[in-house]
């Protein structure tokens, strides 16, 4: 889950929710740790690196009090369905800055309603183009949602799509901005479902039309619900 992805009013007992904050909160903690330790790894072998990732995600859906599965699902929860690494979807993008101001406010419930602005866009080679979201609330971050051509289908994707980046959370590959521009590493392996997709107690901001592709995105995590 996100900082950006809430549980709806009422999901949580009011007796139970300090318990929920702290072990949330070390949800959140143990996902910056992982995505720290991609980073490291990637930079030697991203196929690597992706497979610590997947190793480590399913142990915490497996394991974590704080894991998006429903009950009856983690009974029979055998791995996260992630496709094995291509290389051939891993870029390196510069962030081209939005010629016109545009937000989107994406209603949580409990923190009301969560604003981003458009940074900019990221050109993904014979895909199409993304644009980058700034967090503009408190904590900042970026955020770079996608929804795909295989997205609702059968075998497919989730139907609302998924997420590449969410630096409030850590879920980063790489940022840079030397010479005065900036950019971001999009490995769309790394492709990812928002915890809505899992409980529909949680309300997650999902991909627009500037994160839809009219490709298929072949890799990264399916969806066995679609």
């Amino acid at each position: 889950m996100t900082n950006t992805e809430q549980p709806a009013p009422g999901a949580i007992a009011d007796g139970a929710r300090a318990i929920t904050a702290v072990q949330t909160a070390d949800w959140r903690r143990r996902v910056f740790a992982l995505y720290a330790s991609v980073r490291r790894l990637a930079g030697h072998d991203p196929a690597e690196a992706h497979a610590h990732w997947i190793s480590c995600r399913n142990d915490l859906f497996a394991a974590h009090p704080a894991s998006p599965l429903l009950p009856e699902d983690r009974d029979r929860f055998a791995g996260l369905p992630v496709v094995p690494y291509d290389p051939d979807w891993r870029f390196e993008l510069p962030i081209h800055p939005a010629t016109e101001a545009k937000r989107m406010d994406v209603e949580t419930g409990t923190d009301g309603v969560v604003p981003f602005e458009l940074l900019g866009t990221v050109r993904v080679p014979l895909a199409g183009t993304l644009d980058v979201w700034r967090l503009s609330s408190y904590g900042g971050g970026l955020f770079v949602p996608v929804k795909d051509a295989l997205a609702g289908r059968p075998g497919g994707t989730y139907g609302g799509g998924r997420y590449l980046i969410d630096t409030i959370k850590g879920a980063d590959l790489g940022l840079d901005a030397d010479d005065g521009e900036a950019s971001l590493v999009l490995d769309f392996n790394f492709a990812y479902n928002p915890s809505c997709a899992y409980d529909p107690a949680w309300a997650c901001p999902l991909a627009q039309a500037g994160n839809t592709l009219p490709v298929e995105i072949p890799v990264g995590e399916r969806y066995a619900g679609a």
